[in-house]
């Protein structure tokens, strides 16, 4: 049964705020911005939904041994608390992002769109009992401003579905709402155990849906099996799904939303630095300078 109220969180204590130059938020922006580049080798070769299953299966059956020989403990009293926000931080997000792109969505505009969670994080912050100084909210905008740059040179609206940016904003609620969610409601539980119930609720949400939608069956007739599938399911589940979530919660669990939020701004200039270097795909000055603009937006909200 749920609780009738939250639990209030306790406030993170100096020693456990997270240095922002420290290699945790470091390498967490490093491995969340891999995503897009993950979804651009796998999905030519499988449905989005069909992928993701696979990417939480394969999640859960590599942790389950781990919480089974390490006696992990399970969240007592908050498993539906941890399993809904899961819903919405996987299922709802990438399952958004990743349909969107699939049917047409440009990966420049998606990354636009969802690109707004800092900011509305922020106007909800107080729902966490958080406060956003003027100097945060400045530097959100900043923030904004410079994913803005960085993506303009690669928006194309030609055939963009309605549908496609329905997705995204589906995508973009579903994150905002589950980072707020987990920090108000079950800020603090095993890695272990919480990962394994939140990837076993997002497979058996997104399970039906995949079935009707994208002929889903157990002999996996749906997916084109080869080198680059296989290597961008491999890289979604350990460096994605359990190395940059990972990260992700512990950041959640110490420090203020709107800050952990924040280092999303520096996931699109990260992205396009890695299609440059391994696509080839064109870097200008506008791009740069958004860069710019979105790091120093970062460092804006995140100083004390």
């Amino acid at each position: 049964m749920m609780p009738d109220s939250p639990a209030t969180p306790p406030a993170p204590s100096t020693a456990h705020q997270a240095s922002w130059l420290s290699p945790v938020p470091l390498f967490f922006v490093l491995l969340w911005s891999t995503g897009f580049i993950a979804a651009r080798y796998g999905l030519p070769y499988a449905p989005p939904l069909s992928f993701l299953i696979l990417r939480c299966l394969g999640a859960v059956l590599i942790l389950l041994p781990v919480v089974v020989f390490t006696r992990a403990p399970w969240p007592r009293g908050r498993i539906l608390h941890v399993a809904l926000a899961g819903l919405l931080l996987q299922a709802g997000y990438l399952g958004g992002v990743w349909s969107a792109i699939k049917i047409g969505m440009p990966a420049g505009l998606s990354a636009l769109i969802v690109g707004m969670q800092p900011i509305l994080t922020a106007f909800a912050a107080p729902l966490v009992g958080e406060r956003v100084t003027p100097r945060q909210w400045l530097g959100l905008l900043l923030g904004l401003s410079g994913v803005g740059l960085v993506v303009y040179s690669k928006l194309n609206l030609d055939g963009l579905a309605p549908a496609a940016v329905g997705l995204c904003v589906l995508a973009l609620l579903s994150i905002t709402a589950g980072t707020l969610y987990q920090k108000r409601y079950c800020s603090q539980f095993d890695l272990r155990t919480g990962t394994v119930i939140q990837f076993s609720a997002s497979a058996l949400l997104l399970l039906p849906l995949a079935i009707v939608f994208e002929d889903f069956t157990p002999a996996l007739a749906n997916i084109h099996w080869n080198i680059h599938f296989a290597g961008a399911l491999l890289w979604s589940i350990l460096a994605l799904s359990i190395g940059a979530i990972f990260l992700l919660f512990r950041l959640i669990s110490r420090n203020d939303a709107t800050r952990v939020t924040s280092l999303l701004y520096l996931t699109p200039p990260t992205t396009a630095v890695m299609a440059w270097l391994m696509f080839g795909e064109t870097l200008g000055s506008a791009g740069l300078a958004g860069m710019a603009v979105a790091v120093a937006g970062v460092a804006f909200v995140v100083k004390k």
